[in-house]
């Protein structure tokens, strides 16, 4: 990022930060899971007219690694109250902010502070194949400059001891951030359920809605229309519908270590029946 770009970003979050009463807050949020479309999603409903995307940028991460700088600050990042009514008034429906951070998936204390600080909002989340999900992600990160092991199968050997002690470090000091629970948890990220099941509690199922992000990508109109309903938002106009943030392997996964994956994570996704309505495409 460009010392300008900087700049500006700095002006408007100290502007936001204080006019943040007179700006609102989300009603839903995108909280992952990583690398299985979020961005691509996030793209298409920001182009409805009632659906209000922040200021700034897509993703706020307040929930997860910016949580210190408090809620003002957090508010500062949506649209003004006074374009909201108007909007309102034009449309004849309350629009909805949101943003879209895939990090509070797995976050543990992410689910905590969202139900405290937006207690009736809703979220959404997105899953792929795990196996896929793991090797995109591996490719991400190394491309991001995270990941400094080139090797897929060496970076999940390593991703047990990288990440032990990392939930306990964040639960027990929630200012700190820990790099690889962020960019290293490549099977761990792909435990859906596991995710689920910490959110439930919190928001009740009925305010948590599901989506296999291959079925999204195959019949995108199907499942914006889903997400309208989920939302109770009427539908105006049409999208355009387009994958972002693809991208290439370095290198091809052995068959092998594809085939010990998809074992690995069988059970975790025979319990997303329950909340897709049927097995996931990637295990029919």
């Amino acid at each position: 990022m460009n010392a300008m770009k900087q700049s500006v970003l700095a002006v408007s979050r100290t502007t936001g930060r204080f006019t943040s009463a007179g700006r609102i807050l989300p009603s839903f949020l995108i909280v992952g899971a990583q690398r299985c479309g979020t961005t691509s999603l996030y793209r298409a409903l920001a182009q409805h007219p009632l659906l209000l995307k922040p200021v700034l940028h897509k993703g706020v991460h307040y929930f997860d690694v910016d949580y210190a700088r408090g809620m003002p600050w957090y508010q500062g990042h949506f649209p003004l109250k006074v374009g909201a009514a108007l909007l309102a008034r034009k449309h004849g429906h309350r629009p909805l902010a949101f943003e879209s951070s895939p990090y509070y998936l797995f976050h543990p204390l992410a689910g905590e502070r969202i139900a405290r600080d937006l207690p009736e909002v809703k979220l959404i989340v997105l899953v792929r194949d795990p196996v896929e999900r793991a090797c995109s992600a591996h490719a991400h990160e190394l491309a991001r400059g995270f990941e400094t092991e080139s090797h897929f199968e060496y970076a999940v050997e390593l991703e047990d001891k990288r990440l032990a002690g990392a939930e306990e470090l964040l639960r027990s000091r929630p200012e700190a951030v820990h790099h690889s629970h962020r960019h290293h948890a490549y099977l761990a990220r792909g435990r859906y359920a596991e995710q689920l099941d910490r959110l439930e509690p919190l928001f009740g199922q009925d305010r948590i809605l599901v989506i296999d992000s291959h079925r999204f990508f195959r019949t995108p109109e199907r499942i914006y229309d889903r997400v309208l309903e989920f939302l109770e938002v009427p539908r105006l106009g049409d999208p355009v519908f387009e994958r972002h943030n693809g991208r290439p392997l370095p290198k091809p996964v052995a068959e092998s270590l594809r085939q010990t994956l998809r074992d690995h994570f069988e059970v975790y996704d025979q319990q997303l029946v329950r909340w897709l309505g049927g097995d996931p495409s990637w295990r029919q």
